[in-house]
């Protein structure tokens, strides 16, 4: 397969404690049986974390307001609200009720979701009301900034590459059990939990999977690639690992053209 044919990585994202849900308006005994209205907050502004990833590499993120503005403009009727990215095994891809307010706050993108009164979202209110949930995301990212080499800092003390996301494509976003790594410093470092994402899709859709990863696989360093279950190549049908983390680059193919090779629509001239 071409390598300009493959879609670009759909990438997850997950931040710690951004969920609450608000009791429905009334007396105390009409609001026990009335569901009530979820508030997800799920990509805190200018902030920088860690992505240590087989599938992306290693550098530091963060997102900067009004990356989410073109995407609620113009694709809200097809975001969707999920558990776990729909991959629980009890709920599954089931909706958790209809996304009635999507904005940009000054510190975060905002989902308000009534929840449905149905079974699954009652299990999950307890720990809703409870704040014990943290939230995650799916997106592409269309567009970014990159410093190759922005030197060593206090938000960045070995000195990784920097990306900024200025612009994405948002396709669900939701509560999540395992919002982000925690011995991680809070607001610094993130789990990015793409891998976990391609392992679980993979069992849905190995051919589309495996496809993905031998695009992303010849992009990849001797450095990077050594991160793959077998070193220069994966197997056939093997998953990649996600406890085994990319090491940075260290020649061959820049973090630019390796990403234009991953996405080729951010080619300059390229359309979307």
């Amino acid at each position: 397969m071409s390598i300009n044919t493959v879609p670009g990585l759909e990438i997850v994202r997950a931040v710690p404690t951004s969920i609450r849900a608000v009791r429905a308006e009334g007396d105390e005994g009409q609001a026990a049986d009335v569901m009530p209205t979820m508030e997800v907050r799920f990509s805190v502004f200018d902030t920088w974390y860690e992505v240590n990833s087989w599938w992306e590499g290693r550098f530091l993120e963060r997102t900067q307001r009004g990356a989410f503005a073109k995407t609620i403009a113009e694709n809200r009727k097809n975001i969707r609200c999920l558990y776990d990215h729909g991959y629980d095994y009890q709920i599954g891809n089931k909706v958790l009720g209809p996304v009635e307010d999507l904005r940009e706050d000054a510190d975060s993108p905002v989902g308000v979701v009534p929840l449905f009164d149905t079974s699954y979202n009652r299990d999950l209110r307890p720990g809703l009301e409870a704040g014990v949930y943290g939230s995650s995301f799916r997106m592409r990212v269309i567009k970014e900034e990159w410093n190759e080499e922005p030197g060593r800092s206090d938000h960045n003390p070995e000195g990784l590459p920097e990306r900024t996301i200025t612009e994405i494509r948002l396709f669900e976003f939701g509560p999540v059990t395992w919002p982000a790594n925690p011995d991680a410093t809070a607001g610094l470092r993130s789990t990015s939990m793409t891998d976990l994402y391609y392992e679980r899709l993979r069992a849905r859709d190995p051919q589309r999977v495996d496809e993905l990863r031998s695009r992303v696989s010849s992009t990849r360093t001797p450095d990077a690639t050594a991160a793959a279950p077998t070193g220069t190549a994966a197997p056939a049908g093997a998953a990649p690992r996600a406890d085994e983390p990319a090491k940075r680059h260290s020649g061959g193919p820049t973090h630019a053209e390796r990403r234009e090779a991953i996405y080729p629509y951010l080619r300059k001239g390229a359309s979307r």
